[in-house]
């Protein structure tokens, strides 16, 4: 007697597991580390000021008083930056039941906030240069971070800084090495600076927790843990967490370069300010589909750089 088996049976139904697994990273540490602030204008400004240099200061008794000639702020500018993610999906596929989401909608909105969300890291740590724009374009541009640096900035051979939200110079890469570290921490230390946050890509951040620091290392045995990884740096001008970010200098408007700088941050002098925040439109219809937009126009508030510092033109393999 023949036996039916599962190769010639009719009307078995699919096995589909009611998720979805989805690996791609969203984490946004620059974004989610620093303030938010309130920008009124496309063209957002703030002021920043410094004190006078040390000067021996006595004076004699029954001096005449003399009154130096006094610096007023600095306004600084930067740009807001419109950045969206639009979604269409048919009535029909809407209507129909799906596994892992309970609307085909809704599990495209969500993915698309998770999606600008990354962008918007890669737009506030990209090295390209604020832009006001025009009517008919070219698009208005943020300055992303790298084009802030000025005064605590260690470059390759042909590197520099630019500040102001210009677009930096990059030179010849090099090995990211403990020296660099500690001479960039020095020089934003001596400018006022203390910083608490490292952060810097993936290969970096590996070279990093090779680092002796003047120290060694103990491994417990009985403990059967290898432990490599340095997640707080204690230097001799504070301590700083150190953060991984995959999205450091991963494009700008004329090249992939992934990685290539390591950021000392003062964190409370830096910000994400908002013009409009974020927002889902729902859009005419124009089709037998449901539609949303989603839209969101912010720009990078430098505080005050000198605040921290640019290890750049890293090596990132």
């Amino acid at each position: 007697m023949a036996v039916l088996t599962t190769y010639n049976t009719t009307g078995r139904r699919e096995d589909l597991a009611d998720i979805i697994y989805n690996i791609s990273p969203t984490d946004t540490p620059f974004m989610s580390g620093v303030g938010k602030n309130k920008a009124t204008n496309t063209t957002h400004s703030w002021q920043t000021d410094t004190l006078t240099a040390v000067a021996a200061n006595a004076k004699a008794e029954g001096a005449t008083i003399s009154y130096p000639t006094l610096t007023s702020s600095t306004k600084v500018s930067n740009y807001t930056q419109i950045s969206s993610k639009a979604c269409q999906v048919s009535a029909s596929d809407d209507a129909s039941n799906l596994a892992g989401r309970n609307t085909e909608l809704a599990y495209q909105v969500a993915k698309s906030a998770k999606e600008l969300k990354r962008d918007m890291e890669n737009a506030l740590l990209a090295n390209v240069a604020a832009a006001a724009g025009t009517s008919g374009g070219p698009t208005r541009y943020l300055g992303g971070l790298p084009t802030w640096y000025s005064s605590n900035v260690s470059a390759g051979t042909g590197g520099s800084g630019s500040g102001g939200g210009t677009i930096r110079t990059d030179g010849t890469q090099r090995a990211f090495t403990e020296t660099l570290l500690r001479s960039t921490l020095k020089t934003t230390w001596d400018s006022g600076g203390n910083p608490n946050v490292i952060m810097l890509n993936g290969f970096n951040k590996q070279k990093l927790s090779f680092f002796t620091g003047g120290a060694t290392r103990f491994d417990k045995a009985e403990d059967k843990r290898l432990m490599t990884s340095i997640d707080v740096y204690e230097s001799d001008f504070g301590t700083m967490q150190v953060i991984p970010n995959r999205w450091i200098r991963k494009a700008n408007s004329t090249a992939l370069r992934r990685g290539q700088d390591v950021h000392l941050l003062e964190m409370d002098f830096w910000a994400v300010s908002f013009l409009r925040d974020f927002k889902l439109q729902n859009p005419a219809q124009t089709h037998d589909a449901d539609q949303r937009f989603l839209v969101v126009e912010y720009t990078l508030e430098a505080k005050n750089q000198a605040s921290s510092g640019l290890i750049t033109d890293v090596t990132t393999s």
